[in-house]
């Protein structure tokens, strides 16, 4: 890993984000902090093209942003052309019961030919993760149906760690199973309160073992290491900035 592939995920500064001023005075606040790229989810509504030029003018690189392609394939791809990036990832699988074998098909199916449109297009279509999909069906969690039943060609993986741990995977082993399918990585960090919650933490401040996790992510072919904070007990700001340092050092050219 490098420096220039660490990211912030958005949604972690989702409260500072809402207008398109607010948008732009973080984008400079995270390029100050040391971050190079950013992915978008949960961000004010403004049009592509605006979003990706305020992007370019504070610095940075938009590495991938959350979609919904399901339904209409097409409009992801002129949305991302515009915005200037190719990685569209499938957020979460909203409207399905993963507890229904029957449901899990019909995911597997969108997700198979929505990922099609996107690749002719040069656009590459990722599934990123919580828990839930950690669900198993006849000995095989959910999450290992979707990519065992879908081509690689039209369908990567942006693995969490902190959703593998919560389901009971393994992170560092499940990026390593993930080789040639991962080009995302949702680099976060957890904690456990003194009444046994779990709860989320800057990256190398919790109970991940977030050097062993970042290798198995490189060997596996990951391009970026996207820092995501869902909450933040103090200044948002202040808890990314810690990541970052902590990933810093951990990167090649530190």
């Amino acid at each position: 890993m490098k420096t220039d592939q660490i990211a912030i995920q958005l949604y972690t500064l989702r409260d500072f984000t809402k207008t398109r001023a607010d948008f732009a005075a973080t984008l400079k606040r995270v390029r100050d902090i040391g971050y190079q790229a950013i992915e978008l989810a949960g961000t004010a509504d403004i049009e592509p093209a605006e979003a990706a030029k305020i992007a370019r003018d504070a610095g940075l690189k938009i590495c991938a942003s959350h979609e919904s392609p399901l339904e209409n394939p097409q409009q992801v791809v002129d949305r991302l052309g515009a915005l200037g990036t190719d990685h569209a990832v499938y957020a979460y699988p909203a409207g399905f019961d993963l507890s229904s074998p029957a449901q899990v098909d019909m995911l597997i199916a969108g997700l198979e030919s929505a990922g099609s449109v996107l690749r002719r297009a040069g656009i590459t279509l990722c599934y990123h993760h919580h828990a839930l999909e950690y669900i198993r069906h006849i000995g095989h969690t959910v999450l290992e149906e979707i990519f065992a039943r879908t081509s690689p060609h039209h369908l990567q993986a942006e693995l969490d760690i902190h959703w593998i741990q919560a389901g009971g995977g393994d992170p560092a082993e499940t990026c390593r199973n993930f080789a040639g399918r991962l080009p995302l990585l949702h680099v976060k960090d957890y904690t456990v309160t003194a009444d046994g919650e779990r709860a989320f933490a800057e990256v190398g401040y919790g109970n991940l073992n977030i050097p062993e996790i970042v290798a198995a992510a490189e060997s596996a072919g990951c391009r970026w290491f996207i820092v995501e904070q869902d909450i933040c007990p103090g200044d948002p700001f202040d808890c990314i900035a810690r990541s970052f340092e902590f990933l810093r050092k951990l990167a090649s050219d530190a």
